[in-house]
């Protein structure tokens, strides 16, 4: 029988990616999101689509027990869905602050509960958390989003220890620099939060290199990551942890060997 994949965030770029890729190997997929009509394309390749917003907690429920009442089991949890809210710590509202861990930490939780117990009853299983290297480094004017992917590298490592009796792996998956959206809108939420007031002309200045640094050609195509995450999906004796793409292991080895003094001094030469 097929394995069963759940990937979350499937509707555009490492979700999407790996959901092809994993269809291809002849696992049964299923895509979720909360915009169904931006996975027309993985449903008529006959992936399954799903709806699912990391948010609310009925709809957490409904997708996991929707795919095991039809399924008996899920095998494979893919946790790719999250977003980057930018902006100084000053301007950014608290009711944003806590979305962006409802959606990087607390829905990825949630639903990772749902999933153990058919996990463990079939004693095989592997959860992949898409963090990033912002679960390593630090950016200016993104701490909300860094402290959510920070939660996440240290859940991740508690979850592995836990899981390890019952055949279940996670895997942590760190992306750098990858060609998608992401980037771009990020900037853009930033010009937006903190463009005006105390922290304008920094604000603008990073937005604008983030918008430089994602447009540039060095970035890693975006399948390339969908490689990799099918990989530590379904590698017999996956690493706990794979780092790839631009800037990915340059710069979480510059802060580890050179100090934080070092690493700083690289990050405001790179969004100059």
């Amino acid at each position: 029988m097929s394995n069963i994949a759940l990937i979350t965030g499937a509707s555009s770029g490492m979700g999407k990616s790996t959901a092809k890729i994993l269809q291809n190997q002849g696992y049964k997929v299923y895509g979720a999101a909360r915009r169904l009509e931006q996975m027309q394309d993985l449903k008529d390749l006959g992936i399954a689509i799903i709806s699912l917003d990391l948010t609310k907690d009925e709809s957490i429920v409904n997708c996991v027990n929707t795919i095991i009442a039809k399924e008996g089991r899920i095998d494979i949890l893919i946790n790719n869905a999250g977003y980057g809210a930018y902006g100084a710590v000053e301007d950014v509202p608290i009711a944003e602050a806590k979305r962006q861990f409802e959606v990087n930490m607390f829905g990825l939780a949630r639903i990772t509960q749902l999933v153990l117990p058919s996990m463990r009853a079939n004693n095989f299983g592997r959860i992949v958390n898409i963090s990033s290297i912002g679960g390593k480094i630090y950016t200016p004017l993104g701490a909300w989003y860094h402290a959510t992917k920070h939660a996440v590298e240290g859940w991740s490592d508690c979850l592995r220890l836990e899981v390890k009796p019952f055949g279940i792996d996670v895997v942590v998956v760190e992306p750098g620099g990858i060609k998608t959206p992401w980037g771009t809108i990020a900037a853009d939420n930033l010009k937006k939060t903190s463009g005006n007031g105390a922290y304008a002309t920094f604000a603008n200045k990073i937005a604008n290199g983030m918008q430089k640094m994602y447009s540039n050609n060095s970035l890693t195509n975006v399948d390339v990551l969908g490689t990799v995450i099918a990989q530590a999906a379904t590698h017999k004796k996956p690493k706990t942890r794979y780092v790839k793409g631009y800037m990915a292991k340059p710069a979480i080895a510059i802060r580890k060997w050179f100090g934080d003094r070092v690493f700083e001094n690289m990050i405001m030469r790179e969004f100059k």
